[in-house]
């Protein structure tokens, strides 16, 4: 592993069925850090298939999640990560001492068409943008 992967900073977004939430978390911290930050997603209890509502949201933006596919939630993808954002799966998600964790709260956009999925998908956004500042402040001085 070189050094310049050993400093990527990693997360880890979980929510229940991984084809919402943490689907559209981790596209747009891919997209927005530009591969600066290694970026996971999971599901203590995976769907089928990620909600085409969803997709189709992301890629009014230019965002294309249509590849994608729920993951199961393991103890390694938490242990490597730096992160653990969870969105509304509560005591599922492992725990491990010493390892930062946040909640977000969102709006579960299961079963809602993309109307109701949009004002989801820019909160998700925004928050994304403000996890990148924190997570390389050297870059955003960069940008300024």
């Amino acid at each position: 592993m070189s050094t310049e992967t050993a400093k990527k900073p990693s997360v880890l977004f979980v929510c229940v069925h991984n084809a919402g939430r943490s689907q559209m978390a981790a596209a747009f911290l891919t997209s927005i850090s530009k591969g600066a930050i290694e970026v996971r997603s999971a599901g203590s209890q995976p769907a089928d298939k990620v909600n085409p509502a969803a997709v189709e949201a992301m890629a009014e933006l230019g965002i294309d999640m249509s590849a994608e596919i729920p993951k199961v939630l393991t103890t390694e993808a938490v242990k490597e990560s730096d992160l653990v954002i969870t969105m509304g799966c509560g005591d599922e998600c492992p725990y491990f001492p010493g390892k930062r964790y946040e909640d977000w709260v969102l709006e579960d956009p299961a079963g809602q068409g993309v109307e109701a999925v949009r004002p989801i998908r820019d909160e998700i956004k925004t928050r994304i943008e403000n996890l990148v500042i924190e997570l390389l402040p050297a870059r955003h001085a960069d940008a300024q």
